[in-house]
């Protein structure tokens, strides 16, 4: 199992991803070189996830920064003893706010995140799909920037679904089952694939809101 560790690792995938694809080597084209985007395996690597859906980077990371500011450590036990008003008061709404808690129980129950590196993917889904609150997009992002897993696929990602339209001129946006089979062809690299089409549809979303000189 291949593991993106480094920038070397991504420009690996790169390489390998355009001598295969034609519709690759202009998402590369247009896009450049992807961001590594690791994050740890555990607790705090899961929590970040969790913390930045459905928001903007800029978003996400100043949320994330006055969430970890108000957790230290940021461990279970810390985060457990936090009040909601304190967890609201750093940006987070409560839905997240509810997944973040029912995360850290479980973890303080015996889950142990960091096990799931040597887990299958069928078994990192299942064990957190358990929690309350995390869907199979959270699994599928804590495998792939978490984990680091190469060949890692976020199906029902709206961005990668509308990047996917837009690089292949579909008609109607993919759903996860054409999502799946439409990246066969990138595998074992689905993950770079992955962060190739994130970057290529920040450069479209950034493109069609550009103001004219």
């Amino acid at each position: 199992m291949r593991i993106i560790a480094t920038e070397a690792d991504i420009r690996d995938g790169v390489r390998a991803l355009r001598r295969k694809c034609a519709t690759m080597r202009h998402v590369h084209d247009t896009a450049g070189d992807p961001p590594l985007r690791r994050r740890p395996a555990g607790f705090e690597g899961l929590a970040r996830v969790i913390v930045g859906q459905q928001l903007s980077v800029a978003s996400a990371a100043a949320i994330w920064e006055r969430t970890a500011a108000a957790c230290q450590p940021f461990e279970p036990a810390t985060l457990l003893r936090l009040s909601d008003t304190r967890l609201a008061g750093a940006g987070l709404s409560r839905p997240k706010i509810r997944t973040l808690r029912a995360i850290a129980a479980a973890c303080a129950d015996g889950l142990d995140l960091t096990a799931l590196e040597s887990a299958s993917n069928e078994e990192i889904h299942a064990t957190l799909t358990a929690v309350v609150g995390i869907g199979p997009w959270t699994a599928d992002v804590f495998i792939m920037f978490c984990l680091g897993r190469a060949d890692a696929w976020a199906p029902g990602d709206l961005a990668l679904q509308i990047a996917l339209q837009r690089a292949f001129a579909l008609a109607e946006r993919p759903g996860k089952d054409d999502m799946m089979t439409l990246a066969e062809r990138w595998r074992p690299w689905r993950g770079v694939a992955a962060r190739l089409l994130w970057a290529y549809y920040a450069a479209a979303k950034a493109k069609a809101t550009a103001v004219p000189v």
